[in-house]
């Protein structure tokens, strides 16, 4: 009986956890931005939800995420470590030289606000690019 009730107990409270980190996923904001004097871009991704902008005097286009692509990008999120994005740096400079818009990630969670420095569009830093990938397809569908 003891056996019995310790194997519900670790059932009840696995699942909890698993919501809670489901409930935390629903109020995370997470937004890239691509700008430079030719390009502006930003996706903005919520609650299963996407908005791309995809020009300054564009209206942004919303869409559904499916839930294969919301796993992914759950998936993703949890392997980044939130409090070292202010300190990323990316792999190249172009942006210095107009060779590349200037990129940013930033992560709204439980009410705090993560935020990278600016990197090159298109070579993020490897802690958060397949993040950033995935956030970066929704322009090509």
């Amino acid at each position: 009986m003891r056996t019995l009730s310790l194997l519900l107990l670790t059932i009840f409270i696995g699942t909890s956890c698993a919501s809670q980190k489901a409930n935390d996923m629903t109020s995370t904001q997470m937004e890239y931005s691509a700008v430079s004097r030719g390009i502006y871009k930003v996706i903005l991704v919520q609650n299963k939800t996407v908005s791309v902008t995809n020009g300054r005097n564009t209206p942004a286009v919303e869409n559904k995420i499916s839930d294969a692509k919301w796993k992914q990008i759950v998936a993703e999120f949890s392997k980044i470590d939130l409090e070292s994005i202010p300190t990323l740096k990316g792999p190249t400079e172009k942006r210095f030289y107009d060779g590349a818009a200037i990129g940013n990630l930033k992560i709204i969670y439980n009410q705090k606000t993560y935020e990278t420095p600016g990197f090159d569009n298109g070579f993020p830093p490897k802690e958060i690019e397949k993040l950033v990938n995935l956030l970066v397809d929704f322009t090509k569908e």
